[in-house]
């Protein structure tokens, strides 16, 4: 049973929790209406308080997951995992309780008097109880719930998050919280109880408090350690990300509020604080670890593109550590459609060759190239960079080989499959793996030549068994379809009800048929040992990645030394296939809703 005023109680309400911000605004709206007395202002102000809190939280959230603006200033070398975003999903429950306390002691204590705009006064007494009064309050407090039971039914839970961001900074319990309302509430309600408080106070004082507690759990060391040695004392009145990171590493030290000088006064200041803070900022000029794989990927449309920062070069979106190798994944900056424009080609495979290359000069092991950065009318599937350059140290892989793997071990029992772009890299794997197999395939293509082509590289007893055709009509009796290239509402409609659509189309296909299922692109999930993953990859579910993805890690972890490009070698899909099990990726079949 969990101690009291632990839990919030407004769990049960969930997400639905924030409609309760909606009565501020109601209030205000309609205070306005009835031009009632201008004490019903506040309900403004606490609701127009509430959202910049809640927006400086997720800036600085942004901030600190720009691994390209950041990567080198990290403390803790570690990623967000989706354990620790789980934990922390109700991270701004303090928000509503401060407003909640705001509002109920406006009710019981109504003023009518008209708010001033600024005082210089109450903000100099706002400051001077800070300092007098929150601080040394909270020092006091902080400490007491590292005592034995406190920490172990209390604060516990706000050290349970590896890896500090600023979310991190709400994720506590509800006792807690009281007494953090109390800290912030004092410097205000004291100034407007002198006669001195004002509408700058308010705005002031509560988002410079949210800031600094941003600072301090960005783990992102930003402040400059030249700033120390210019003015030595400056360093006992604001801590910084590292000062407040060894707090959570060590909990023995650093209880502070803001102001280092608290600790110093308490004999709890950590000795390594000042150093280790130099040596961050000074790292922060040098370049990190070197990754041992990297996943280059692109924006698919406007909903993947929100997920991630659109700068205008190749950018670090994320990373995770599989047995002690760091695997990052960088994005080219450019939208699916972009890939399609002729024009675009050029100034696209750019981008792609420029990544490639930084990822050699960095010494990278592998490089895989995720789905429309490997298209074969825009480089070979990868061919065009490793003939430019051949003197690559950096292995370049497009993953298609295990994305083959997946989809054929996801056929089972088919005895005709109907294959569409079935001359494609991928196609013509897939085509002749099965025809080996005894399937019987029904390639979809316009071109003769190219089916031919395909036909005579299979074994001549199997060559019958891939057939040429050139509608969709001639798959009404066939209930594996296997997609790559798009098909609309109406070519779905010649598949027969109860048609199982396999995709490697990016994006995947519309679903439209009710009586169909509708697979999700190939995929698979990471082994259960790889750490900081706390990021989905576009129409994956968690810890699921796109089999080319997991191509360049099974290519990583096998140390090969091959490229991996232009056409799939269709006797080495049961090796790679084998290969990924072995290393604990798992195969995983998700469908599509309707």
């Amino acid at each position: 049973m969990a101690a009291p005023l632990y839990a919030w109680p407004w769990e049960v309400l969930g997400s639905c929790k924030v409609v309760v911000y909606g009565f501020f605004l109601a209030k205000a709206l309609y205070s306005r209406y009835q031009e009632e007395s201008m004490k019903d202002a506040w309900s403004l102000h606490i609701f127009i308080v509430c959202m910049l809190r809640l927006l400086m939280y997720q800036a600085w959230t942004s901030y600190s997951n720009m691994l390209f603006l950041t990567r080198n200033r990290q403390i803790v070398k570690k990623g967000v995992d989706f354990t620790q975003i789980d934990k922390e999903w109700n991270w701004d429950n303090f928000i509503l309780l401060q407003a909640l306390v705001a509002g109920v002691a406006l009710y019981i204590f109504p003023t009518s008097a008209t708010l001033a705009v600024w005082n210089k006064t109450g903000i100099t007494t706002a400051i001077a109880l800070h300092v007098a009064i929150s601080e040394p309050l909270f020092y006091t407090i902080h400490k007491s719930f590292h005592g034995n039971y406190l920490f172990t039914n209390y604060h516990s839970l706000h050290h349970s998050s590896p890896v500090p961001q600023p979310y991190t900074a709400g994720h506590a319990t509800f006792l807690e919280h009281l007494f953090l309302t109390v800290v912030i509430g004092v410097p205000i309600i004291g100034s407007f109880a002198v006669g001195h408080g004002s509408i700058i106070l308010i705005y002031g004082y509560v988002l410079v408090f949210d800031l600094l507690r941003c600072l301090g759990h960005s783990n992102v060391e930003i402040v400059p350690h030249q700033l120390f040695e210019i003015v030595p004392f400056l360093k006992y009145i604001i801590y910084t990300p590292t000062f407040h990171s060894l707090h959570h590493t060590e909990m023995d030290s650093n209880y502070c509020l803001f102001m280092p000088l608290f600790d110093a006064l308490g004999d709890t200041l950590n000795t390594k604080s000042w150093d280790m803070h130099k040596k961050n900022s000074l790292d922060s000029g040098k370049n990190g670890r070197v990754p041992d794989f990297v996943f280059l990927a692109h924006v698919v449309d406007l909903s993947s593109a929100m997920h991630a920062p659109f700068v205008s070069k190749t950018f670090l979106v994320s990373f995770y550590n599989l047995r002690n190798r760091l695997h990052q994944t960088w994005t080219v900056p450019r939208f699916g459609f972009q890939y399609f424009l002729p024009f675009a080609a050029e100034g696209i495979n750019k981008q792609i060759e420029e990544a490639i290359l930084r990822a050699d000069r960095l010494g990278v092991k592998v490089i895989s190239l995720a789905a429309l950065n490997k298209n074969e009318a825009l480089n070979g599937g990868g061919t065009l960079f490793v003939q430019k350059h051949p003197n690559l140290k950096v292995r370049v892989v497009h993953g298609n080989t295990l994305t083959a793997a997946v989809i054929l071990n996801q056929i089972k029992d088919a005895s005709e499959v109907f294959l569409t772009g079935a001359t494609s890299k991928l196609g013509r794997a897939i085509a002749l793996y099965l025809c080996k197999k005894g399937v019987r395939v029904l390639m979809l293509t316009l071109s003769t030549e190219r089916f031919r082509k395909i036909q005579k590289e299979a074994p001549a007893d199997c060559q019958k068994n891939l057939v040429h055709v050139t509608k969709y009509q001639a798959a009404q009796n066939c209930k594996t379809w296997i997609v790559g290239k798009w098909i609309t509402p109406r070519e779905q409609n010649f598949a027969p009800s109860g048609t199982h659509f396999h995709q490697f189309v990016v994006p995947p296909v519309s679903p439209y048929r009710r009586d169909c299922i509708y697979g999700n692109l190939a995929a698979m999930k990471l082994p259960e040992d790889a750490e900081g993953l706390g990021c989905c990859e576009y129409t994956m579910k968690r810890r699921v990645v796109h089999a080319c993805h997991a191509g360049g890690v099974v290519h990583s972890l096998e140390g090969w030394t091959h490229h991996e490009v232009g056409a799939i070698d269709v006797d080495r899909i049961d090796l790679v296939w084998e290969a990924a099990l072995r290393h604990g990726l798992k195969p995983v079949t998700t469908i599509i809703n309707y």
